[in-house]
């Protein structure tokens, strides 16, 4: 079969059954799902050999995604669950890295803090609970069940002139961490997953990746520890604007069309893949390659970040809750 290529786990589950059918039953992946009051859901990929890697395009590995409303901002009932929800995902992704309170995590927040699609993983690390240095210098003050966590936002290449990799890999070789957690921005496939979606996977993360600016990878090949990577669609590229627009306007066509033309059959065979490459070789030799951000994009930022480092301070501090996080920012 084609093999496809994207940024979250569970869109390239979509487009492989897009390709081969619903009832196609992809081999070498365990898909879970789950809805949590009604309004979060969460699927659970597992890649679990070579085959369902090729299937895929996607490293064995587990990959989560929390699909979370799209104007849950200001409602702090779905704010306090979807925390709650990115804990129990990390506790279930970490405790196999961390057998222990005293294991050390290392934090990396990746993205250009200046640009604020691209500000999220900065953003995070505002947020959490950095107590390496206190469980060092002020033991006695510290809870029971708080473990030492440190926290790095790198940059840029473009800001630092040093890869993001090796100033990362420097740190741990340094600080000898148990476990890695890199966040990062992604770029969507789809709209509707814009700003929407969060995703897990230990299976590490390549900075620019999603934007077609592959940098040094963070993985756990090159630095030697565990990774786990988190990412949130924060941005989208023209060409799948268009795309997407594209495929309104021919289910529309598709309606006044002969079932039996051959325009029809036309439509009717333009995969999804297909469609966007198509888009995409058309409008980049004019306008080049368009990244594309919702006008609300700081304040949904600040929120996403806000979830994403809670869900990481409570999932990592045996017993802290959200009442007990400012105590420690």
């Amino acid at each position: 079969m084609k093999q496809v290529r994207c940024d979250l786990a569970v869109e390239a589950r979509e487009m492989v059954t897009e390709l081969q059918g619903e009832s196609y039953q992809i081999k070498g992946v365990k898909i879970n799902e789950e809805t949590i009051d009604g309004y979060i859901q969460i699927t659970k990929v597992e890649v679990l050999d070579d085959e369902g890697a090729r299937e895929l395009g996607k490293e064995v590995g587990t990959y989560v995604t929390v699909e979370m409303p799209s104007r849950f901002y200001g409602q702090q009932k779905i704010y306090e669950q979807m925390c709650q929800t990115c804990a129990k995902v990390l506790k279930e992704m970490t405790q196999k890295f961390l057998p222990s309170e005293e294991e050390t995590v290392l934090v990396v927040g990746l993205g250009n803090w200046n640009i604020t699609a691209d500000a999220l993983g900065p953003k995070v690390l505002s947020s959490l609970m950095i107590t390496r240095h206190l469980k060092e210098y002020m033991p006695d003050e510290i809870d029971e069940g708080v473990r030492p966590v440190c926290g790095i936002t790198p940059g840029v290449l473009g800001l630092t002139g040093v890869e993001t990799g090796e100033i990362v890999r420097g740190i741990v070789e340094r600080v000898k961490p148990s476990l890695v957690i890199a966040i990062d921005a992604l770029c969507s496939r789809k709209i509707e997953r814009l700003n929407t979606t969060i995703q897990f996977s230990d299976t590490g993360i390549t900075p620019g990746g999603g934007v077609g600016n592959q940098r040094q990878a963070i993985t756990k090949k090159t630095l030697g520890v565990p990774v786990i990577a988190i990412g949130v669609p924060t941005v989208v590229d023209a060409a799948t604007i268009a795309s997407e627009s594209m495929h309104r306007v021919i289910l529309k066509v598709k309606e006044h069309a002969q079932a039996n033309s051959e325009f029809y059959r036309f439509l009717q065979e333009l995969e999804q893949t297909e469609r966007y490459e198509l888009v995409r070789e058309s409008i980049r030799p004019a306008f080049g390659n368009f990244i594309v951000a919702p006008k609300e994009v700081d304040a949904i930022i600040d929120d996403i970040s806000d979830v994403i480092a809670n869900g990481i301070n409570i999932a990592l501090h045996k017993g802290i809750g959200l009442e007990d996080i400012d105590r420690y920012i």
